[in-house]
């Protein structure tokens, strides 16, 4: 390693060198953390997973027929029996599939209406298809959402993953917070509107019932008693001419409760031709009822026709009224189209509302809307899948300064100098280089976006004893040379570079090689490729900046002093 040593010691010993190595370290620190507002390298806290499953959530407008979801549901099913990787599909009309993973935060159990319907996918087993579940839902989205949603106007569609982290309701959900009703209704469409306009986010959706027309049938007690009829009757028929009604009870020895018969007229006799008040009166009117002197009264004359609105679906959290806008990513991070759709409507809201922005705290993003007329408040939270990457991202921010901290303070205890714990470090610190440059590297190899995750960070943290490992042994071996053998200091920090340079390169070709079989994860390959990168840079980090920085520190100035050190025994060292 003489070689190694000369040219250690060259670098050293020269004002121009040092200063260059010192100055391509800084650029190259500053361009990796360009490489994150650029979108070089995106964050997200997990990547899209391969399942054997996916479900779609198709939702008709509020008061829709079972007939009208039907209808959408089956073009649905229409384009996914063209898929061969699609092992079979079950559709559940009018409810929720059983709750899986996905499901138990999105509140598939309490689906009960016509308007609604889930399909469950399941696919071929994923060792033995080329294309990922995520890409294929990727692909079939535009497709199905073309083809299907102008069947029935205000059509959803929406195409649930198994998440590969923790359930939430969806990757972006914003709650609008308030007290009036219609202005919390009309807030959300400018949220929906604003998120189906901003790149990379899709299935955008209003989890509240739209206020639609309806027709309330009243019998009237007074003529239902006149004409020898009972309310019992007229309530009767009613449901059985609009919605069916049991009638009797069978007993099977397979079922161990009473099995329903259910009575209600097929399709043709029980639809309206048209939608309106006149076809809903001759519908009444081909009705009759016998009364008790057997004569036959038309339903429409002891009935009475009301127009009403329908009534909203008033949600809470914590105390507030408030309703969710909610939107899935498109192979895309969540926090780039959060802050591009942020900034759009803190400039739509600014001329009618007084805005006051949360500031930094947990909820670093939300806002409160006064409206300058009425001086109601609202307020805008951001929350879902998004609000977990910042949590984590957060979380593991903090226990990386932590873990600093406690390095510095014990390294400040051993060493007694703060410029020689600052110089392992910033070691340690530098070599966040390899980890972002890293993924972009990564994405390079790649169909889909590499993205830097929860995980990478994870594998960042771990990098910080290793890169503080190889400076350690540096500062230790170039001390005792210094102390034991009168070195002078240049010269001991070379020697202690070329020497130690062996065992840094085999330590770091270990944990690449160990780590190369994580890479490939598609939930833990951001810790592989985090400690494959990392540990690279912390080679050269160590081997050519940590050198410059003891050399320029007066704390490595040693004096010699009688020690017996068993490692320089076997060294060679020319003075």
């Amino acid at each position: 390693m003489k070689g190694f040593e000369k040219f250690i010691y060259n670098i050293l010993d020269s004002k121009y060198k040092k200063k260059l190595i010192i100055s391509l370290t800084a650029i190259a620190f500053f361009l990796s953390l360009m490489m994150f507002p650029t979108k070089m390298v995106l964050a997200k806290m997990l990547p899209g997973k391969s399942a054997n499953t996916f479900s779609i959530y198709v939702d008709t407008p509020a008061g829709s027929s079972i007939e009208q979801t039907k209808q959408v549901s089956s073009c649905v099913l229409n384009y996914l029996k063209k898929e061969n990787e699609v092992m079979n599909i079950e559709l559940f009309l009018g409810q929720g599939i059983p709750l899986d993973y996905a499901g138990l935060v999105k509140g598939a159990s309490m689906k009960r209406t016509e308007n609604v319907s889930e399909i469950s996918v399941n696919l071929t087993d994923k060792h033995h298809r080329t294309e990922a579940s995520y890409l294929m839902v990727q692909r079939l989205r535009p497709l199905i959402q073309e083809s299907c949603l102008p069947l029935v106007r205000g059509t959803n569609i929406k195409f649930i993953e198994q998440p590969s982290g923790p359930p939430t309701l969806a990757s972006i959900v914003v709650e609008v917070h308030g007290e009036n009703l219609s202005q919390i209704r009309s807030l959300a469409v400018d949220v929906a509107n604003t998120l189906s306009n901003t790149e990379g986010l899709v299935d955008i959706d209003i989890m509240a019932d739209e206020n639609f027309e309806k027709y309330e049938l009243i019998p009237d007690k007074e003529k239902v008693a006149r004409s020898g009829l009972s309310v019992k009757q007229v309530n009767n028929i009613l449901y059985l001419a609009f919605e069916g009604m049991v009638i009797a009870h069978k007993n099977s020895q397979n079922s161990p409760d009473q099995i329903n018969m259910f009575l209600v007229l097929d399709n043709a006799s029980k639809q309206l031709p048209e939608s309106n008040i006149e076809a809903l009166k001759s519908k009444l009117s081909s009705l009759n009822l016998m009364n008790m002197r057997g004569m036959m009264v038309p339903l429409s004359e002891v009935v009475d026709i009301r127009e009403a609105k329908s009534n909203y679906m008033i949600m809470h959290k914590d105390l507030s009224r408030m309703t969710n806008v909610i939107a899935e990513t498109d192979m895309v991070s969540q926090v780039y189209p959060l802050l591009e759709a942020r900034e759009v409507l803190l400039e739509k809201f600014e001329n009618d509302y007084i805005i006051t922005k949360a500031g930094f705290s947990t909820y670093m993003f939300d806002f409160t809307l006064e409206d300058r007329k009425t001086h109601a408040k609202y307020l805008i939270r951001w929350d879902g899948e998004m609000k977990v990457t910042l949590d984590t991202f957060r979380d593991l921010g903090g226990a990386f300064i932590s873990a600093l901290i406690l390095i510095f303070l014990l390294l400040v205890i051993y060493y007694k100098s703060f410029a020689i714990s600052g110089i392992v470090l910033l070691g340690s610190f530098l070599s966040l280089i390899g980890v972002i440059v890293g993924h972009w590297v990564a994405n390079w190899f790649t169909t889909e976006t590499f993205f830097l995750t929860s995980t990478s960070l994870i594998g960042f943290i771990a990098l910080i004893g290793i890169s503080s490992r190889n400076s350690l042994l540096l500062i230790d071996f170039a001390k005792s040379l210094m102390e034991c053998e009168g070195i002078q200091k240049r010269h001991s920090i070379a020697i202690a570079a070329a020497t130690r340079a062996k065992p840094i390169m085999l330590t770091a070709v270990a944990i690449i090689l160990g780590s190369a079989l994580l890479a490939g994860d598609p939930v833990f390959g951001g810790l592989g490729v985090a400690l494959i990168s990392g540990t690279v840079a912390a080679v050269f980090v160590s081997l050519l900046f940590v050198p410059v920085l003891m050399d320029n520190s007066k704390a490595m100035d040693f004096d010699k002093k009688y020690c017996d050190n068993e490692a320089l025994k076997n060294i060679s060292i020319t003075k």
